[in-house]
């Protein structure tokens, strides 16, 4: 018993030291938000004030454009992640895009609700103070998630649906990004909220992406610096905890807006199974399947996939 004793001592005192030695090499305290918004939110970016938080957003190209285009990023992403899309859209278009809440610039929300619901609400009341009162409406993975479900509840606000990669369909991954593993494990996604080294932040950059040379050191910065704005690890974490509603998903045969629905071909958190399933029950759905692609085409491969929006929104 005594024996017993001294060992449960010895391994408490390992496990405190190894927890005290990752923590001197890897934690990382949360940057300011003025050092970010220098880095991250030159002109055009700008502020705005919905359900009680400064979202960063960027509103560019054709202001008497009726009809502009608006992009929702994924989880633990930003808006910068169409940034390869925004520059040539913005030459004839309205581009709307902004941090959706707990990511980005933008921080948590107020209630910590991360429930696809909330997000809804919150595209709607952003677009009613940017005077949006119908658009093309475009999201990536969890951004996708939250455009269907917008469009379901506010059908008379989109004109065009894009769902890039989304999500909404069980998950059936094939390889998932150490982060989102993390946050989703008791105890360890405590450590996470303070421990997050960058090494990390890549490992997950590469799961999303095929070709893995265009994981530049500044992309990596990007996303590891916004990981860490006040409140965003803890967001993750939230997030990650929210249970998928399934009884919505018999809404997507509903949908009647001409809709989109562009994958990457080597999607390995969200396959093309749910694209073929989003092909199926979409009444009025165009399937593009772009190879050598992974998660996030509009970042990857920027010019090809925005080739695929271009073709269907010259569609009538």
């Amino acid at each position: 018993m005594t024996f017993f004793k001294k060992f449960l001592k010895i391994a408490l005192l390992s496990f405190v030291l190894i927890v005290i030695i990752i923590s001197v090499l890897f934690g990382h305290r949360d940057i300011s938000l003025d050092k970010l918004k220098a880095k991250y939110a030159p002109s055009p970016s700008e502020f705005i004030q919905v359900d009680g938080m400064n979202v960063h957003f960027r509103d560019e190209g054709n202001s008497t454009d009726s009809l502009p285009i608006v992009l929702i990023h994924g989880t633990s992403s930003s808006l910068h992640t169409f940034e390869g899309w925004a520059i040539n859209l913005k030459k004839n278009h309205r581009v709307v895009r902004m941090d959706i809440p707990g990511f980005g610039l933008t921080g948590p929300f107020p209630r910590r609700n991360y429930a696809i619901e909330n997000y809804v609400e919150f595209i709607k009341h952003f677009l009613d103070a940017r005077g949006i009162k119908q658009c093309v409406l475009a999201g990536n993975s969890l951004g996708g998630n939250i455009a269907w479900r917008f469009a379901v509840k506010y059908p008379k606000m989109v004109n065009k649906l894009v769902l890039i990669d989304a999500s909404g369909y069980s998950l059936e991954s094939k390889d998932v990004p150490i982060a989102f593993k993390i946050a989703k494990m008791p105890i360890l996604n405590k450590i996470l909220t303070f421990i997050t080294p960058r090494f990390m932040v890549k490992a997950s950059i590469e799961n999303v992406y095929v070709d893995k040379s265009k994981i530049t050191d500044a992309l990596i910065d990007r996303y590891f610096e916004l990981t860490l704005r006040k409140g965003n690890r803890q967001a993750l974490v939230d997030r990650m905890k929210v249970k998928i509603n399934s009884d919505v998903i018999s809404e997507i045969k509903n949908i009647k807006h001409p809709t989109l629905v562009l994958w990457g071909a080597q999607d390995y958190l969200i396959p093309t199974k749910s694209a073929y399933r989003f092909h199926k029950n979409l009444p009025n759905d165009t399937l593009v399947i772009l190879k050598d692609v992974g998660h996030v085409p509009m970042e990857e491969k920027p010019q090809e996939s925005l080739a695929a929006f271009m073709d269907f929104l010259s569609k009538e």
